[in-house]
């Protein structure tokens, strides 16, 4: 049995509250569904609250716990196309464009802690969907409570505003068994100010069962050293097979803790910080510590972003 890291992140504070959950199904879990609810769970995402975070830890990953990833035709919901410069290993993004309103920090409550990732706001029929990681929605057999996502977060800073999710889902697998190559998630937001998600921050599109071995960009806001989870986090190069335990695709990048669910995306354009989303920030192998992981984002992941975008 081999350890991997997942890049999710916790903080000391314990939540005062959980907001009201009942399973809708095994995918999907009710979060904030009343207006007070989501008011609530707003309240508690202070800035303080937001910066307290450190790495979640270690958990084991058995290889026969690992199913393969199905495959379909290729699908793309259009985003930005072009390419500008790269690799990057690891760097803040001060490039601008459309990216650093899409892209977010996902905050909520898990095992009593307050805890971190990353998202990004997708192209979608509700206007209101967010892609992230898998165990950034549900970790350990649990749907994570108080989940709310923070688009342009700056240092506890909520520019854009705080959207709090309505319903949190993931794929089957990952529900199932946690299994790292579904490691793929999804939240639909609340309206806030009368207004969907994407109608403030803009969109990237989305694609899956896309070639293997293309250039990518990921983005995260990385919490743990030699980051400290106040600035967006990229890298950039051409991405290659898991050869050990995953079916997922890799590619060089120092990210830490924090930057899980993060937008890998194909066809960036640097200029307008416009891609179409192809994988997630997922794991690191903790003998590797260059190398991020995420999901190959098939019929499964597929599947899941048709289900919820429609919500």
């Amino acid at each position: 049995m081999r350890r991997i890291l997942v890049l999710a992140v916790t903080g000391l504070a314990v939540a005062a509250f959980a907001t009201p959950a009942q399973a809708e199904s095994a995918t999907t879990h009710r979060a904030a569904t009343t207006a007070d609810a989501a008011r609530a769970v707003t309240a508690f995402w202070t800035p303080e609250r937001m910066r307290s975070a450190k790495p979640l830890d270690l958990i084991n990953v058995a290889p026969k716990a690992l199913k393969d990833v199905a495959r379909g035709l290729p699908a793309v919901v259009p985003g930005g196309v072009g390419i500008q410069s790269f690799p990057n290993g690891g760097a803040a993004w001060t490039g601008g464009g459309a990216v650093v309103n899409t892209a977010g920090r996902v905050f909520f409550t898990y095992q009593g802690r307050t805890a971190s990732c990353s998202g990004n706001a997708v192209t979608s029929a509700n206007k209101s969907t967010v892609i992230t990681a898998g165990h950034c929605v549900k970790l350990g057999g649990a749907f994570h409570t108080n989940w709310a996502f923070v688009p342009a977060y700056n240092n506890g800073n909520a520019p854009l505003g705080t959207w709090t999710a309505k319903s949190t889902h993931a794929t089957p697998q990952w529900v199932a068994s946690e299994d790292i190559n579904f490691d793929v998630g999804a939240a639909v937001v609340n309206q806030l100010g009368g207004k969907s998600l994407t109608d403030v921050t803009g969109s990237q599109g989305i694609a899956f069962n896309q070639a293997r071995g293309q250039n990518m960009y990921s983005f995260g806001w990385s919490a743990a050293a030699p980051y400290d989870g106040t600035k967006m986090i990229y890298c950039s190069g051409t991405v290659f097979n898991d050869f050990l335990l995953s079916k997922g695709i890799g590619m060089t990048c120092n990210q830490t803790g924090g930057s899980s669910g993060g937008p890998w995306f194909l066809n960036f354009n640097e200029a307008a910080g416009t891609g179409t989303l192809n994988s997630v920030n997922s794991f690191k192998y903790n003998f590797f510590a260059n190398w991020m992981f995420g999901p190959y984002f098939g019929t499964d992941a597929q599947n899941l972003y048709n289900s919820v975008q429609g919500a």
